[in-house]
């Protein structure tokens, strides 16, 4: 039997044999204190307040983003504010924080948004409609970044909506400047 950890619990088992860094199988009556939980993998209990700090994922909205056929279609709010307020009411009450910026410099690829949280892998998505879906699929995705510890989400927790809009993935700055 393989069981997943919730977050924050840990096996005091010292029978149970770890399989991989989200699965461990507890021998016959081990004792595995461990509950089943299908979202996230394991993390070890931290003694440290430094350790256990809570960092806030953000998603970035480019709010001056025109898709190609903006103009044509003769509306007044940029395809980025739209999608910008979709996004913003999406997160409502969720722990993700929204905020706004001028320009992504991704505008072959717009709506662009991005997904950064400190210490961990950030993400640039885009090709997106403003529309609901898409602004769900965002806010579903980053709550994903920030149940995970290192921001990466497994494939198949992805929503659908952010499938094939990955533009790039950054690597966490260093959390302290290299010694000189």
């Amino acid at each position: 039997m393989e069981a997943e950890t919730e977050p924050g619990q840990t096996c005091r088992s010292p029978a149970c044999l770890p399989i991989g860094p989200r699965r461990h199988r507890p021998p016959a009556a081990a004792g595995c204190q461990r509950r089943r939980f299908p979202f996230d993998g394991p993390r070890e209990r931290r003694e440290s307040e430094e350790e256990t700090r809570v960092t806030t994922t953000w998603i970035t909205i480019c709010d001056t983003c025109k898709r190609d056929d903006w103009a044509a279609r003769g509306v007044e709010d940029t395809d980025g504010e739209r999608l910008a307020r979709l996004v913003e009411a999406a997160a409502a009450g969720t722990g993700i924080r929204t905020r706004r910026t001028a320009c992504l410099m991704g505008c072959d690829h717009s709506c662009n948004v991005a997904i950064q949280a400190p210490g961990k892998l950030a993400y640039t998505l885009g090709r997106f409609e403003p529309d609901e879906t898409a602004a769900e699929g965002i806010v579903a995705y980053a709550r994903g970044h920030a149940a995970s510890e290192t921001g990466q989400v497994p494939y198949r927790e992805w929503p659908q909506a952010v499938k094939g809009h990955f533009v790039t993935r950054h690597p966490p700055l260093p959390e302290t400047e290299a010694a000189e």
